[in-house]
């Protein structure tokens, strides 16, 4: 990465090199350059992130879809397997008072049985409240 500026000590836009002029907190000549510049900076970040989120949006209309509008069913495990359904991405964890452990995609989950079967339930996400009565935010 090139330095802000260069042994002249003349200031040079980050991502073309170019000369600066004006202020002297300016970073990149234009909008252009400084979009290019941080496309690139946190593109691979993005990317992975975005990679992440389509399987877990897949995962869950696997799930919406196969259940239905029942409240929970029994299926083989090759069946979600067979929709293309990724089983180590999920985001989060709900242990019961049972013990039992099911793992969520939002607001569908699973719970995998004995042999190889899986329980898929519904459980909508209640929405946070972040304000008390009076508006303001709740302390913490």
């Amino acid at each position: 990465m090139v330095s802000f500026t260069d042994t002249l000590d003349q200031r040079c836009c980050l991502s073309c090199h170019r000369v600066l002029h004006g202020r002297s907190d300016k970073k990149f000549c234009n909008d252009q350059c400084r979009n290019i510049f941080n496309n690139q900076l946190n593109g691979s970040i993005n990317n992975y992130m975005r990679s992440i989120d389509k399987q877990l949006r897949r995962n869950r209309r696997i799930l919406q879809r196969l259940l239905g509008e029942k409240r929970f069913v029994v299926i083989p495990a090759d069946r979600l397997n067979s929709n293309g359904f990724v089983f180590s991405y999920c985001t989060h964890v709900h242990t019961n008072r049972n013990g039992n452990s099911y793992r969520f995609c939002y607001d569908y989950g699973y719970l995998l049985l004995a042999k190889d079967f899986v329980r898929l339930i519904y459980k909508p996400v209640l929405p946070i409240n972040v304000s008390n009565s009076d508006g303001r935010c709740p302390m913490v």
